[in-house]
């Protein structure tokens, strides 16, 4: 049997930590993208829970990588063949012909993008969040993890790949590929957790956004934030 060495289109980086209760479902609703070529690999950054055993059977290959979302995805473009990259937060779900999006993106010029997003839940005042987000990013040029960011492979090698931050990652390479030329912002919506949301409260948690992305824009410390809101342990 002759195996094909061509390289996929379209590579799928899914950075997880402790995702056992619902990786499955997020690796299962990936198995379409994969049918169609494209190349999907997990990122472990130490899980405890098993996880790695339970996404196994529906990866084309399984990683592991320091505890970080930029070390991990940064290793995950490392182990990839495809010519495009999507970062994909394991809580997020992308929408049904996100691949046939992201070629048409591709082919008219942009050199990376993102989608808009839809919060999952019923508090009214996500639709609000949700909406801001993306006129927020389709008016900066910025876009967060949880747009799904994709980016041509050569740019993103070109620029070094994920600076290595605990926090602010994505802002940070958006800033870098912004330089390079504006996003492709699609209007197709991703479909990202509340959870985080409905945890500590949508007000709460919308400030606290504010005041981190304040403080990185104003030039703080992306490592002192992350440990001042809870990112990273105090170190003694």
């Amino acid at each position: 049997m002759q195996i094909s060495t061509k390289r996929p289109f379209l590579s799928l980086i899914l950075p997880v930590l402790n995702e056992a209760a619902t990786i499955r479902a997020q690796v299962a609703v990936l198995q379409e993208l994969r049918g169609r070529g494209a190349e999907l690999l997990l990122v472990d950054g130490g899980s405890s829970d098993g996880t790695p055993d339970l996404a196994r059977p529906g990866v084309d290959r399984l990683l592991e990588s320091p505890r970080g979302r930029a070390s991990q995805m940064n290793a995950g473009a490392n182990a990839s063949q495809g010519e495009v990259l999507l970062f994909l937060h394991a809580d997020t779900t992308l929408p049904p012909a996100a691949d046939g999006l992201i070629r048409a993106a591709i082919a008219g010029g942009a050199a990376w993008g993102r989608f808009d997003v839809r919060i999952d839940g019923r508090q009214p005042l996500l639709r609000v969040v949700e909406s801001m987000m993306n006129w927020r990013s389709r008016l900066s040029g910025i876009a967060t993890g949880d747009q799904a960011i994709f980016v041509r492979r050569e740019v993103f090698e070109r620029l070094g790949g994920y600076p290595e931050l605990p926090l602010m990652e994505d802002i940070a390479l958006s800033k870098r590929l912004k330089r390079i030329c504006r996003p492709a912002c699609l209007r197709e919506r991703v479909l990202t957790s509340g959870r985080r949301w409905q945890k500590h409260g949508v007000l709460r948690t919308i400030l606290l956004m504010w005041r981190l992305r304040a403080s990185y824009f104003l030039g703080a410390d992306p490592q002192q934030l992350a440990i001042r809101y809870g990112y990273l342990p105090r170190q003694r």
